[in-house]
């Protein structure tokens, strides 16, 4: 399987910046907690960081979901949907409490873990709470969650690459880049 360029690093890196400036303008003179959803948004969140210029640090939330996962062909093929229950595997090492936390994840897809990740963070009792998604795949919502930063609108294809994974592969990629189906 050859991956096809969907999104180019130099487009990635062109939008990463807009977007650290929007969060350095948006919350202007104070410190702000980047929470990166483990394995995925980790390049993400890396690069994001770098650009914004504001006092900034993070921590990472890690979580999985239940269902049976198909085999990669399947996967690949069919695409796959988790029985919608979600389980925290990591949670975060620092108090959030009265913090500006900045969620950041890879991609927004169906929105159920997003919902369950926004439901705990929001429990930690942060000053203010915003979601950064690299991707947004809308027409595969199925809870009403929207990001407040989103580098890009995709349409519903298999992704990998900048930190998004098929089988633990294809992560390193420097492009976002399509596996095809078939």
């Amino acid at each position: 399987m050859q991956p096809r360029i969907l999104i180019a690093r130099e487009k990635i890196a062109a939008r990463v910046a807009e977007i650290g400036a929007e969060i350095t303008r948006d919350f202007a003179g104070e410190a702000i907690i980047f929470v990166g959803v483990l394995k995925g948004a980790a390049i993400f969140l890396s690069d994001l960081a770098r650009q914004v210029r504001l006092d900034a640090t993070f921590d990472f939330i890690g979580v999985s979901s239940y269902g049976a996962r198909p085999t990669p062909a399947q996967e690949l093929h069919g695409g796959w949907d988790s029985t919608g229950e979600v389980r925290l595997t990591k949670d975060v090492d620092h108090s959030l409490r009265d913090k500006n936390v900045i969620l950041v994840e890879d991609i927004l897809d169906t929105g159920l873990t997003l919902t369950y990740l926004k439901d705990i963070l929001l429990s930690h009792q942060p000053k203010a709470f915003r979601i950064a998604a690299l991707l947004d795949k809308p027409s595969r919502r199925k809870k009403p969650i929207a990001g407040d930063y989103v580098g890009f609108s995709i349409p519903d294809e298999f992704v990998v690459g900048y930190g998004l994974d098929y089988a633990e592969r294809y992560r390193n990629l420097p492009d976002v880049c399509v596996l095809p189906r078939e």
